[in-house]
Formats: structure tokens, sequence, C-alpha cells
């Protein structure tokens, strides 16, 4: 199996110019398959390995997701409670309501999703809290009418982040490290690049005449060399941990997925299974995605079978993926250092034929 997967992501790399792409296969009861293929740095010709850290953006709402999931079991959060009941300064809308942290993680509060390129700070700089604070505070009342059709918005991330701090009196950060990375010993993977680990240099394929756009596009110090056909991203981190903020390995994400892929008889480290089975369940319709808890699927998937739900991890010099098959209790992540978007489906669709023969 290991021989073919490879096969198919050099080929579905080389089809689409990707410098890099990370492969896990996981099943609740342990890792399938690791493995890389090209270059994660160009400029030194560093073959890719499957220890190479990647920024997760926003696979990361599977995470964060899932703490807010074990907080409710445990009885610390009420997911159907209104937003204001922790954070007694929200503002809901008049006509459009009050949303539930639910309705957050489900994308049905009716909240808009400004575009967040400036959004990351160059890795030795500090948070800034404040920032968000002033994203949270302009964009968190409900454009639409909460609770009708579901739409993408890394703004209830954000706010649901700032709820599970509000219930716990801990930060987000050290609510998913106790909660999900710790127990799942995702070692690899957190909210800052392990110094000590290699990690893949991002890239974004760009003509040089229009570096100088980009440059203004992007906060001081992220754009990198340029590198043939590509310019480099230097290693920068997501402002939001909640919605997008997690850096690690592409075996730490299948880890996590594989836990939401189980049946009944698996353990069960994080979430029981009725939790697992609710998170993945669809239950809000949209026009880009339908999505359950922490996960998507395209609405013209919904009559595939064997039936999936995945979510992507898209920015700055990185297009990742993760999806599972519950009925085949299977999990798998690419994570490709390229800006660009390329055959996830595909590649998904071979590596899972060839994990269930």
């Amino acid at each position: 199996m290991g021989e073919a997967i490879q096969s198919i992501a050099s080929r579905i790399a080389a089809d689409a110019r990707i410098p890099s792409i990370s492969i896990a296969v996981a099943r609740p009861d342990g890792l399938l398959h690791a493995d890389a293929v090209g270059f994660a740095d160009l400029a030194t010709r560093r073959p890719a390995t499957p220890n190479d850290q990647y920024l997760w953006f926003s696979m990361s709402k599977i995470a964060t997701a899932t703490a807010a999931m074990r907080l409710h079991s445990d009885g610390r959060l009420d997911l159907d409670a209104p937003v204001g009941d922790y954070l007694p300064g929200y503002r809901p809308h008049p006509r459009h309501g009050h949303p539930t942290t639910r309705q957050l993680l489900t994308h049905t509060a009716g909240l808009g999703n400004p575009l967040p390129l400036r959004w990351v700070r160059p890795e030795h700089e500090p948070a800034d809290r404040a920032q968000l604070a002033r994203i949270v505070d302009r964009h968190g009342t409900p454009r639409q009418p909460v609770g009708a059709h579901a739409r993408y918005s890394n703004i209830g991330y954000l706010l649901a982040g700032n709820v599970i701090e509000a219930a716990t009196g801990r930060s987000i950060e050290e609510c998913v490290h106790d909660l999900v990375l710790d127990p799942l010993a995702m070692a690899a993977t957190g909210y800052h690049y392990d110094r000590g680990a290699p990690r893949a240099v991002g890239y974004a394929r760009l003509r040089r005449p229009l570096r100088p756009v980009l440059r203004r596009m992007l906060p001081t110090g992220i754009l990198g060399p340029q590198v043939g056909p590509y310019a480099s991203l230097q290693p920068f981190l997501v402002d939001g941990p909640a919605y997008g903020g997690l850096i690690g390995t592409a075996a730490d994400a299948a880890r996590l997925a594989a836990t939401h892929a189980a049946a009944e008889h698996d353990a069960h480290p994080v979430l029981d299974q009725a939790a697992v089975e609710q998170m993945r369940t669809i239950t809000a319709t949209g026009k880009r995605f339908d999505h359950g808890i922490g996960w998507f699927r395209k609405p013209t998937d919904a009559a595939r079978s064997p039936r999936f739900v995945e979510h992507y991890g898209t920015g700055g010099g990185f297009w990742n993926a993760v999806r599972i098959y519950p009925q085949d209790r299977l999990a798998i992540v690419a994570m490709a250092n390229t800006t660009t978007a390329w055959d996830v489906d595909g590649f998904f669709t071979h590596v899972r034929n060839l994990s269930c023969e």
C-alpha cells in the first residue's frame, strides 16, 4: 500500500507543481501509513519527511470543536446557551438573533467571514490579543438570521474560543492541549513551531513582477526569497488559535481525525461514541459546504458512497485537507506546501480504495 500511495502523491504533486506533500493514514487503533514526497525546502533541496511541521490553518477548527464538545460532555460548557451567557459584553443582533456556541461551531450563527490575509505574524513576534478583540468586536454580530443556512465563518470560531476561555478560565491553547492533543499523544503539534523539528517552507507560485503586490498584502517580514517560480514565505504564526493556529505533522492530524472515524468498539480517549457521531453528522446546509460540528462536506458529495466528511486547512503557502470515512473507520490527511488548490478528492479516493482492499 505504501508504495502505491507514494506513487499517487508523486503524480499529483507533479501535475499540480506542488513542492511537497506529507501524507498520513490512520484508523482509531493506530497509524497505518505516513510518508512524504517532494521537497520541504526548495532552496536547500531538502526532501520532505513525515516529520515536517505544517501550519494547519482551518484544520485547527476540528481540535477547537473537539475541545468544546468535551467540555459540553463534562458539563462545563453548555453549547446550547446563548453566547452572551459566557461573554457578557457580546452584542447580538436585534433582528437576526443571538447565537449559541453550537451555532458558532456549525457555522449557522449568521456571521460574516472577512478575509484573514493579515491575521498572521512573523514567528518571533508576540500575539496581539487586542487585534483579535477588535476583529471580533467589529465582525462578531450576526449579519444574517441565526440558525438559518450555514455560512462558513472564521469569526465564529474566534468567538467559540472566547467562550471556551470564559467557561474554563484558561486559554484556548491550554484547553486544546489538555483536552485533545495530550490525550491523543499528539506531541508534534501545538501553537508554535518546535525549533528542533523539521518544517515545510510555504510557497506561492508567483511571477517575479508580482512580488511587490504580495509584499504589500502581507505583514512585514512574511515574504521570503524567490525560488524559481515560487515565492517562499518566512515562518509565521496565525493570529487566532481557535480558528487556525495549530502547527504540526500530518501523522498527528491523522491521529485526531481517526478518533472521529471511530466505531462503538474502539477506544475513546477524548469523546464517547455519541459525541463523535454528533460531531460528524451533517446538520446544517449551506451553499459551499454543509456542516456538522467541526466537519463539513460539499453538497455535491452528499450522495456519494462510502460517505465521508472532511475539512480543509488553507492559507499562505499551504493547502491541506483531512477526510474521514466512518464506515471504514479510516482517516486520511494530506498537507501540501503550496497556496494553490490541488486534486485532494482524487487523492483521498485513491488512498481510501487502497486502504480498504
